[in-house]
C-alpha cells in the first residue's frame, strides 16, 4: 500500500481525531490511530471507548489496507515537518514507512483486529443544527458540569429536545447554567446526557457550518463535515433541574456586568483560600463587595452603583463561581434575582435581547455568611 500526502493537510486530519486517543491506558491498543484505506480514501479513527472520532481524506492509495499506528508518535512527528510531501507505504515486516525529501522513517504498526470497533449508530431521531449556535450553547454552560463521580448524571451535560426548542443544562449542585435556543425544535420530547469529554471535544471541533446530531438510547453521533464524533450517553437520570430554580425572587439588582466581574476578581485576592467568599451588601442604589482573610489579616471592599428594588440584603457567594457566571454573559448588564441570603440566586441578562434569541440563566447557591471569613 502506498500513498502521498501533504504534511499540513495530514496534520489537520490527525489533529481532528487525536482528542479521542488516550495517552496512558491499560488497553494499549487504544493509544493508536486506526488507519483504513479503502477506494483511494484514508479514514483515521481514535477512541477511548467513551468517545470515538473519525475523519477522512482522499489520498489516491494504490490498494486497500488497515492497521493501527501509535497516535502520539505519528502526530508529533508530522507536526515537526512544516510544509512537506510525505510518501506513506507499508512493508512486509509490519512497518509504516514515511519518506520525505530529507529523510526516511519507520513506525511499527499492529493489525487492526484488536482495535475496538466504533459503536453502532443508533437513529431514534436526528436534528440539523447551526454549528456556531451549538458551540455557543456548550460554551455558555459546560463550565458548571460536575466533577463528582458520586453523581454520574451530573458529570455530563443535559441536552433537552422538545417542540419549544433545545435546552442545554449543566450543574454541580452549587451552581447551574441553562441555555435555551427556541430556534431549533424537535417533534416530541427527548433528554440526552452527554459526557463532559464529548462536550469539551465538540467545543473545539464544531465549526460554523451545519452539524447533524443523530441519537438513540445509548449513543449520540455528530456529523461535522468530514469529521464524525460518536459518544456513549450517560444513562443515569438527570436531576429535575427545574425544581431548584426559584420562582419567587422578589429582590432584584441590575448592575454593570464587567464592573462587577472586575471587582469580584480583585476581592478574590483578599478572600480566604479555604472559603473564597465574597460578601455582597446591597442597599438602594449601592452594592458593597467585600472580602476578608482572617488568617492572613487582609481585607478589601469596593462600592459599585447599581439599581436595586428590594429590601436591604447581605449575601455571600463563592468568588470563583460568581466570576465564572458573569464571564459567560454577553450582556452589558446583569440582573440578580434574590429571595434571601440562604436561598438560590438567579442571574440573567438585564436585556434578554443582548444574548440574541436565546435564553441564558445562571443559578448560584449562596454561602453562609461568617464574620471570621
Amino acid at each position: 500500500m502506498k500513498f502521498t500526502a501533504n504534511s499540513k493537510e495530514f496534520e489537520k486530519l490527525l489533529a481532528k481525531v487525536i482528542p479521542a486517543a488516550p495517552q496512558r491506558t491499560p488497553m494499549q491498543i487504544l493509544e493508536n490511530f486506526l488507519f483504513t484505506v479503502e477506494g483511494g480514501s484514508l479514514t483515521v479513527m481514535a477512541t477511548d471507548l467513551e468517545i470515538s472520532l473519525s475523519a477522512a481524506m482522499d489520498v489516491g492509495a494504490d490498494e486497500d489496507a488497515s492497521f493501527a499506528v501509535p497516535a502520539k508518535l505519528l502526530h508529533d512527528f508530522v507536526r515537526t515537518l512544516g510544509d512537506a510531501s510525505i510518501e506513506f507505504s507499508t512493508t512486509s515486516d509490519d512497518r509504516l514507512r514515511l519518506k520525505t525529501d530529507f529523510g526516511e522513517y519507520a513506525i511499527a504498526y499492529q493489525p487492526p483486529d484488536e482495535f475496538p470497533k466504533a459503536p453502532e449508530r443508533e437513529n431514534d431521531g436526528e436534528i440539523v443544527l447551526d454549528g456556531k449556535r451549538l458551540r455557543r450553547a456548550f460554551e455558555k454552560t459546560s463550565f458548571a458540569i460536575s466533577r463528582e463521580a458520586m453523581r454520574p448524571a451530573m458529570t455530563g451535560e443535559l441536552v433537552e429536545l422538545s417542540d419549544e426548542g433545545m435546552r442545554f443544562v449543566a450543574t454541580d449542585g452549587l451552581r447551574l447554567a441553562r441555555y435555551h435556543d427556541p430556534n431549533v425544535t424537535f417533534d416530541g420530547a427527548r433528554q440526552l446526557v452527554i459526557p463532559e469529554k464529548a462536550v469539551v471535544a465538540l467545543q473545539k471541533l464544531v465549526g460554523d457550518g451545519e452539524a447533524k446530531m443523530t441519537f438513540g438510547e445509548t449513543i449520540v453521533s455528530f456529523d461535522l463535515g468530514d469529521l464524525t464524533m460518536t459518544s456513549r450517553l450517560i444513562k443515569h437520570r438527570y436531576p429535575d433541574y427545574n425544581s431548584v430554580i426559584p420562582l419567587a425572587n422578589e429582590n432584584e439588582m441590575t448592575i454593570k456586568r464587567s464592573e462587577l466581574s472586575a471587582t469580584v476578581k480583585r476581592m478574590s485576592l483578599f478572600s480566604s483560600s479555604s472559603f473564597q467568599q465574597v460578601r455582597l451588601t446591597i442597599d438602594k442604589d449601592n452594592l458593597k463587595v467585600s472580602a476578608r482573610d482572617q488568617d492572613k489579616g487582609s481585607n478589601a471592599e469596593e462600592n459599585i452603583t447599581c439599581a436595586y428594588n428590594g429590601d436591604p440584603m447581605e449575601i455571600g457567594f463563592n468568588s470563583g463561581y460568581l466570576a465564572d457566571a458573569l464571564s459567560h454573559f454577553d450582556a452589558d448588564e446583569a440582573t440578580f434575582k434574590m429571595h434571601s441570603p440562604t436561598k438560590a440566586a438567579i442571574i440573567v441578562p438585564a436585556d434578554p435581547d443582548a444574548e440574541g434569541a436565546e435564553d441564558l440563566l445562571m443559578l448560584l447557591m449562596p454561602m453562609r455568611l461568617n464574620e471570621d471569613r
